[in-house]
């Protein structure tokens, strides 16, 4: 039984990551207070396991509740979205608590770096998959190659929360077991890198169009593209001498071509336009809806609507030279969502954006018996100390377990499990630096809780040098 059996853990949030974390602190004899702003989605996941209970607490809206229940925990573990943790964390240091999140350190976080260290209290952060895991294996290999007295020509990282192959089988390739609206918003990123010694960036709406075939293995037909700001880890990971360093996102083939066409005919807008509003006096059809949103009459038949999609579409794929083949199987794809329907109405949610989600929500949602999978890999570009080359891999490929009662996907897996061993490194006195603490800065931490993550979980990347 762990050294942290007995002490009490206050969870925030009931998401969909919570339960793997809830399931491995239970099973060390932590008791676990879910709080959750809807108490039945607390107690139906703190129903699942011993010690554990559940209780309604608004974060945003009920502080002297949140000060009180903080002031009862022994560690405050905070999995609500990213802008509610200041909130968090300045209730712990009023009570001397230390904090887990599985989030980047956040600039609200950074200005309460010193008042956490005056209070004594550690905060422990990115100790998730993305971040966390990642960050992990990545400054691993990075220290052993320059213990060795090596250099890192380039880094270069994918990752990917994809269905599994089986499971891909909508025409983006992508299923959402969450809400999409933040996953679709990232879409639309701008991203930086360095590429053969020089910063180059691609702005948010080309995006997409950045996307290349990528081989990691064989097996996948996978795609890539840029994922925000890569430059500023050749500081953070102490590789001035990488002349490239880049993150990246997987997608299975044909994902970014279809997002490009629907950024293309406005369905990413995030105006609010009359005609979608819950209260508006008549419901338009979803070709109607596309019709206004291309700017033809409100009478244009759903024929003319197909005809000028595929026109709007052919200008912007041609960009990047796609021929008549992945133009049709994009309209296909479009005409699967039902953006050309001229009977079924749209169920309007005040923007185009929230009303594409709310279809995507639907359509591409995983179901019973389907499961997830992450993929993360790392190449390192490497000169030794005696000027050989090597090029080094560091993989994970994990999959979720079937969706069905009690399942745990590959995400939730690889984000709770972490943020547990994160909980419980701390409750046992292994982590005991204060203020803002990113695990994988710090070397000592970075490989206990590698350690911790493969004994407990099996989780770990496979290392291959070729």
């Amino acid at each position: 039984m762990s050294s942290a059996a007995g002490k009490r853990a206050l969870l925030l949030g009931a998401g969909f990551v919570c339960e793997p974390a809830v399931q491995a602190l239970s099973d060390a004899g932590v008791h676990v207070t879910v709080a959750c702003r809807t108490l039945s989605a607390a107690q139906s996941l703190a129903g699942n396991y011993s010690n554990t209970t559940a209780i309604a607490l608004d974060v945003a809206n009920e502080p002297a509740k949140l000060d009180a229940t903080v002031s009862q925990a022994d560690i405050i573990i905070s999995l609500i979205p990213y802008i509610y943790h200041a909130i968090v964390v300045k209730a712990a240091i009023a009570h001397s608590k230390p904090v887990v999140t599985t989030s980047f350190i956040s600039p609200a976080l950074r200005e309460l770096d010193s008042r956490a260290r005056s209070a004594d209290v550690t905060v422990l952060n990115e100790i998730g998959l993305d971040p966390g895991i990642d960050h992990l294996y990545a400054v691993k290999t990075i220290d052993e190659v320059h213990r060795a007295g090596g250099k890192i020509h380039a880094f270069t990282s994918w990752c990917g929360a994809l269905p599994a192959p089986e499971n891909s089988d909508n025409p983006l390739g992508y299923k959402f077991s969450w809400s999409p609206r933040g996953g679709l918003l990232a879409l639309l990123n701008s991203a930086q890198w360095y590429r053969d010694g020089q910063i180059t960036s691609v702005e948010g709406e080309d995006l997409m169009a950045a996307a290349t075939a990528q081989g990691l293995f064989p097996g996948f037909n996978f795609v890539g593209y840029p994922n925000r700001d890569s430059a500023g880890l050749r500081e953070s990971y102490a590789i001035p001498e990488a002349h490239t360093v880049f993150r990246g996102t997987l997608r299975y083939a044909g994902f970014p071509e279809v997002i490009r066409a629907l950024v293309g005919l406005g369905y990413f807008s995030q105006e609010k336009i009359p005609a979608l509003a819950s209260n508006f006096s008549e419901r338009l059809t979803w070709a109607q809806l596309t019709a206004q949103l291309l700017g033809l009459a409100a009478s244009a038949s759903a024929e003319d609507v197909q005809d000028a999609v595929v026109r709007k579409c052919s200008v912007i794929l041609a960009e990047k030279g796609e021929n008549k083949e992945e133009i049709d199987r994009v309209l296909s794809s479009l005409r699967w969502l039902g953006l050309f329907d001229g009977t079924r109405l749209v169920d309007g949610r005040d923007t185009p954006l929230d009303t594409l989600c709310a279809v995507l929500e639907r359509q591409m949602a995983y179901q019973p018996g389907e499961r997830d999978m992450i993929v993360l890999q790392h190449l390192f570009d490497i000169e030794n100390a005696d000027g050989s080359r090597e090029r080094r891999t560091s993989t994970l490929v994990e999959y979720g377990e079937p969706v069905g009662p009690g399942s745990r996907s590959a995400m939730a897996k690889l984000v709770g499990l972490p943020c547990a061993v994160g909980v419980l490194a701390v409750l046992e006195g292994r982590i005991q630096e204060k203020g803002m603490v990113a695990p994988w800065t710090n070397a000592r931490i970075a490989e206990t809780l590698r350690g911790e993550l493969k004994a407990r979980f099996q989780i770990e990347l496979k290392e291959n040098i070729a």
